[in-house]
């Protein structure tokens, strides 16, 4: 992979970040409701690759074992979830949103749709505004990131 080619990723707060050694295999979403209460969201979205194509450059997630088959990584610091693996697997996942630029990596997949909002087809049709719209010109100041840029620094 040339070094333009390069994809990282990691928390919010930039405590713990990753680099892939090659691009993800599989990307994939995932409505079961255990992945649900992991992401605190309507559906995982996870990025499968070989566990050791995946290198931790700034610490290492914490793990918890959410049931016996499966362990998920997340930030010590500011709980941002980041993998997913089978316990024992010789594959992992990193979350899809802590890649850096997750819009290169759309899902091919959806897995236990037994748990997909029966509205959720809707969402993507919901009338929208961009977030800077919602805010007053004299707040801004105030919305400003405190989270880690989307690429090392």
């Amino acid at each position: 992979m040339a070094e333009a080619e390069t994809i990282t990723g990691g928390c919010q707060c930039g405590a713990v970040r990753y680099r892939l050694k090659r691009a993800p295999d599989k990307v994939s979403v995932c409505f079961c409701r255990m992945c649900q209460k992991a992401v605190g969201g309507y559906f995982g979205a996870y990025a499968g690759l070989a566990i050791d194509d995946l290198v931790w450059i700034r610490a290492a997630p914490a793990i918890f074992a959410s049931s016996e088959a499966a362990e998920r990584g997340f930030c010590p610091t500011c709980g941002t979830p980041l993998t997913f693996a089978y316990t024992g697997s010789a594959r992992t996942s990193v979350s899809a949103g802590s890649l850096d630029d997750p819009a290169a990596h759309p899902p091919s997949i959806a897995y236990g749709i037994e748990g997909r909002p029966p509205w959720f087809d809707e969402v993507c049709r919901l009338q929208g505004t961009r977030t800077e719209d919602d805010i007053p010109a004299q707040d801004i100041a105030r919305y400003r990131s405190r989270q880690h840029p989307d690429r090392e620094v």
